[in-house]
């Protein structure tokens, strides 16, 4: 299956280091522009059920702001407790100035 790409904002939305929440099919996207990119992950913490979008952004980290697990934009991958589980990363292409996120699952 071929990714399906749909526009979520403009890039100059996109506030540095300042998570946008955004619905896709029914799946919470946090987007992120950090360090001269743009990230798209899923906004719902691993460990405790809440927005990352709330939270903050450093280091190409976001952080839950409910217990402090941090996730890597990159990979997901959580680099602090008590997060044990990674969240999931989605493709983000920049067209023109638009933002497009897929949240669909290759198989």
């Amino acid at each position: 299956m071929t990714p399906t790409f749909v526009r979520v904002c403009a890039l100059d939305e996109l506030d540095e280091d300042t998570p946008k929440r955004v619905e896709l099919e029914g799946v919470p996207v946090a987007v992120v522009r950090t360090e001269g990119e743009v990230f798209a992950v899923n906004d719902i913490c691993s460990h405790a059920n809440v927005s990352l979008s709330e939270g903050e952004v450093e280091d190409c980290q976001i952080e839950c702001w409910l217990h402090g697990s941090s996730f890597d934009l990159r990979t997901g991958k959580p680099s602090g407790l008590p997060a044990t589980r990674p969240i999931p990363v989605y493709p983000v292409k920049i067209e023109g100035d638009d933002v497009l996120v897929s949240v669909t699952q290759e198989s």
